[in-house]
This record gives structure tokens, sequence and C-alpha cells, in this order.
């Protein structure tokens, strides 16, 4: 039994492995597919009128595709070495969110009849499972571990931000006040994120001198405040390039600075370790 376990694990976990990356190919593809026919059941179902059977078709394809998933995270819990850790973790979570939508309709059916936009909405958190796919590129593992390395960063900028937006809205909002739009202090907050992105819906307008001066600072910040981020970000990816360089050492001349995806050195032709 324990050796059966080791298998499954293998295959469906050991992402080192041929079988075990076609594996998650596999389930990602499947859920895409899942995810496709999510939306053409949804244009069909909205522009035509579609007879029982027409619907009963995409109905036993939501029971086979949730039949799939369902057999896939069980056995994913059963060859884990703590069920329990597996069920709570990030990817747990989000193999079970893809086999509840069914699971849920079946048990509490009126969801169905006056929720169905929000069941349809459910199933397509299928394609979050594609990341499962994107996990094994370099490139998104080095993006990923930027944006950790820089979260502090981060987070103090959008709180920065979070603070400004609070200021110039509750500017606004006294202001111009209710009789512009600005009915409510999240009414003026929600106008000064719009403003700060330069999306500037036309919801909401100033119409004073002053609120409009206060409107032109705003867009003039967003236009700075958008290269922030980006710059953190990627300082940080060149510094975890830099440090992958540095890290890849050939076992022959120990010379440093090979690329990532290097697999002989660029000195002696030795080969390098992966």
């Amino acid at each position: 039994m324990m050796s059966v376990r080791q298998r499954l694990y293998r295959l469906l976990f050991d992402s080192r492995t041929r079988s075990g990356r076609r594996v998650e190919a596999f389930f990602a593809l499947f859920a895409l597919f899942s995810v496709v026919l999510i939306f053409i059941e949804s244009g069909i179902g909205t522009q035509y009128h579609l007879t029982f059977e027409e619907w009963h078709a995409f109905v036993w394809l939501e029971i086979f595709v949730t039949l799939v998933f369902t057999l896939e995270y069980f056995l994913r819990v059963l060859c884990w070495p703590r069920p329990a850790n597996y069920v709570f973790s990030f990817w747990g979570i989000i193999d079970l969110a893809t086999i509840l939508p069914l699971y849920v309709i079946c048990l509490w059916p009126e969801i169905g009849i006056n929720y169905f936009f929000a069941w349809r909405a459910m199933r397509a958190i299928r394609v979050l499972r594609i990341l499962k796919v994107l996990r094994f590129m370099p490139s998104l593992m080095i993006f990923w571990k930027a944006i950790l390395s820089a979260r502090q960063q981060l987070i103090i900028f959008y709180a920065f931000i979070a603070i400004m937006m609070i200021i110039f809205g509750a500017l606004m909002y006294g202001i111009e006040g209710p009789q512009y739009g600005f009915t409510t202090l999240n009414a003026a907050v929600y106008w000064a994120i719009v403003t700060v992105s330069t999306v500037g819906y036309g919801d909401i307008t100033p119409h004073t001198a002053a609120g409009r001066t206060i409107a032109s600072v705003l867009i003039l910040m967003g236009y700075s405040l958008i290269a922030i981020p980006t710059g953190l970000i990627t300082s940080h990816m060149s510094a975890e390039l830099n440090h992958r360089r540095q890290s890849r050492v050939c076992p022959h001349c120990h010379h440093t600075g090979h690329e990532s995806d290097a697999c002989y050195c660029k000195v002696c032709g030795g080969k390098l370790a992966e």
C-alpha cells in the first residue's frame, strides 16, 4: 500500500519527473477545456433558447469534468504524507474550489435557479489550476521571488497610496459636496482612486475650480505612481537574476556567472549541476 502511495505521489506532485510534468499539464489543459466549455455554455445559453436535450449535454459534460477533478483531488489527499496540510494549503483549496460548484447545486438546487450566474462564475475559478503549470517556468519563479523580496516596499507604497486617497477623497467630499455627486465619503474615495489610476470613468466629475485643481494634481500624481511598483519589481528581478548566475558554479573550473538555463560551462565546457 505504501508503494502505491509513493507512486501516486511521484505522479501527482513530483514535477522533476517527466510523468509528473505531463500529469500537471494534462489537468491544466483539462481545466482550460472546462473553462472554455463554460464560456460556450454562457454564450449559447444567453443568445439562444436551448432545448432540454441541448442543456442536458452541457450538464453531462459538467458532471464528467467534476468527477475527473474529484478523483484527482481525493488521490492527491490520499498520497500526501499529511492529508490535512494539503487540504488547507493554497493548491488544496484551489483544487477543492474546482469541484464544489456541482455538489453545491446538488445539495441546494435553489442556488442554481436564483443565482445561476454566480454558480457559473464559481466554475470559472478552475482557470486558477493553470498556475500549477506556470510555476514550473523559471521566469515565473524569478518574478515571484522578486515580488516576495519587494513585498515590504510594496506594502509601504500601497499603504501610502491608501492614505493619500482618503485625504484627497475627504477634500473633494468637503469641496464638491452631494450636489455634484460626492454623496458620501466612500464615493469621494472611489473617485480619487479612479482619478489617480488615470482611468476616469466620468460618472463623478468635479465642477468647482478647487475640485478641478485637486483632480489635476491627482492625475499628474497617477502618471508617476504607476512607475514606482514597476521599478521596484524590476530592480528585484535583476538582483534575483544576478544571484542565480553567481550561485551556479562550475564543478570543474569553479567559474561563476552562468545563465539560469545553461547546461555547460562557458569557460571549460564542463557539465553544470542542475
